[in-house]
């Protein structure tokens, strides 16, 4: 018996650690296929605008703003406030009233002590007012109004932010991949060609140090190659940031650098043609336009924030001008005074009660506060001439920002043309250089040179398209219309 219990308290524990193992390793496998899906980029900035705590912050922002407007639009309603009090009169107030009133006999100098009010007060109170004119109610409505809007508008902003940010790590990491890529082609390469040299060597037909300049090449390399692989995972750590991933060493992002056409749309596959739409200029689909007279940065969301913030000067100095301006406000009360002697009994036959009702018209104007208004008024006219000033700065240098931009991609479109011829006859050298060098007409010199410029016409190229990429997506920031962001932009718009 002994020995079937202490095996059914194994079994029981092994049963146990069978379901730890699944449910663990259920979650395990779960995040390794989220890190493992190869992402596109509209799925990568999907995913980092649904995860952003960055943008959560903002979205807070603008729910209090809209909250702080229905606080202001409250204003207009009437306020109604009721209140009760009992009060148990420890000792009744006692006031000496001329005894001639009492008595006509009595003497002028006489005196009757007199009791006001009762050992028991109950009072009941409402009150209602509404305000007729309160200048300073629908300047705050105004205010906080425009308040949301710049809370609105700084959440676009951020959201542009984000996917600008998100666009720029996803084309380091894509050059990244091409890095590493190149670096291994070439180590490949070169380990044949030293491969080949050796048995070369062997048979006399190649020199000691052809062998030897081969394995110094090779040595060169395989540090580059690690340093290509560790700047993937850096970039990798870094979309793992933006997508709140605890494991972000798996993902793969969709799409090659050295793949992309520039020059015929068509003619690339689905994810690289949707690196090249992914814009709001539409530059991916032609050449780039010549000249930027016809650039509206109106849409630009800093811009737009110092518009807001040059608003909110304007109603914080016009609610310090209207504080002379008089408070009109009609009330009324109702109220309800009940008094008793004697012990506490609210419903006694002995309560007296009595009811009152009033209604008026309350007019309030500020006279003299020791010029501290005219000193707030001087205060906001500054802080708007201020922001006036930084609104205008701001608007020359966009324009500098976009023309500088503009003129990026431009050059970067131009040098990955040119670069693309310059991949062929690099790809047609190397094999020359090859065929000459395995049958003995070329040296191993020529080989090493053609292969090194090869690699470095290869990743010329891709460094121009990422450079073109990445010129896109801060022209798009730049004249503040962001994919993904601003669906209602039309593409082309910009001459």
């Amino acid at each position: 018996m002994k020995w079937s219990r202490r095996k059914g308290t194994g079994f029981q524990w092994t049963a146990v650690c069978v379901v730890i193992w699944l449910v663990v390793g259920s979650e395990a496998r779960a995040q390794v296929q989220e890190s493992a899906q190869i992402l596109t980029l509209q799925q990568t900035i999907r995913l980092a605008l649904e995860r952003s705590e960055d943008l959560r912050d903002a979205r807070l922002g603008l729910e209090l703003a809209e909250e702080q407007v229905s606080e202001a639009r409250g204003e207009l309603f009437p306020k109604v406030d009721a209140t009760a009090a009992y009060t148990r009169n420890l000792s009744v107030a006692t006031n000496f009233l001329p005894a001639i009133i009492f008595d006509p006999s009595a003497g002028p100098d006489d005196v009757v002590p007199v009791r006001f009010g009762s050992d028991n007060v109950w009072q009941t109170n409402i009150v209602v007012e509404q305000a007729l004119f309160k200048p300073s109610v629908f300047v705050g409505m105004s205010a906080a109004g425009r308040f949301e809007n710049f809370e609105r508008e700084t959440l676009r902003g951020r959201t542009q932010d984000a996917v600008t940010r998100v666009r720029l790590i996803y084309y380091g990491l894509l050059l990244a991949q091409e890095q590493s890529r190149l670096v291994e082609n070439s180590v490949r390469r070169v380990r044949q060609s030293l491969e080949e040299t050796t048995a070369l060597n062997r048979a006399g037909l190649a020199s000691d140090y052809d062998v030897l300049r081969l394995e110094v090449e090779l040595a060169n390399l395989e540090p580059n190659l690690l340093r290509a692989r560790n700047a993937v995972a850096e970039s990798r750590r870094e979309i793992g940031i933006e997508l709140a991933m605890e494991s972000p060493d798996g993902i793969r992002v969709a799409g090659s650098l050295a793949q992309i056409d520039l020059e015929d749309r068509e003619a690339n596959s689905p994810a690289n043609r949707e690196i090249l739409e992914f814009s709001a200029t539409g530059l991916g689909e032609g050449a780039a336009p010549e000249g930027t007279q016809a650039m509206d940065l109106e849409a630009r969301s800093d811009l737009r924030l110092l518009d807001f913030s040059e608003q909110l000067r304007r109603s914080e100095l016009k609610l310090e001008q209207v504080q002379y301006l008089p408070e009109i406000v009609v009330f009324g009360t109702y109220g309800i005074l009940a008094q008793q002697n004697g012990g506490l009994n609210f419903f006694g036959e002995s309560m007296q009660r009595a009811t009152t009702k009033q209604a008026g018209l309350r007019v309030t104007w500020p006279i003299f506060s020791g010029f501290s208004k005219d000193a707030r008024i001087d205060q906001r006219a500054a802080a708007l001439g201020q922001i006036q000033a930084q609104s205008r700065l701001a608007r020359s240098r966009a324009a500098s920002e976009v023309e500088t931009v503009w003129d990026q991609v431009g050059e970067a479109r131009d040098r990955a043309a040119a670069q693309r011829k310059a991949v062929g006859q690099a790809q047609r050298g190397f094999e020359i250089a090859s065929a000459q060098y395995r049958e003995g007409l070329g040296s191993q010199l020529e080989l090493t040179d053609s292969e090194v410029a090869l690699r470095q016409s290869e990743f010329n190229y891709a460094q121009a398209v990422y450079d073109f990429l990445v010129a896109q997506a801060n022209l798009d920031h730049a004249m503040g219309y962001v994919p993904m962001v601003d669906s209602d932009r039309p593409r082309g718009r910009v001459q």
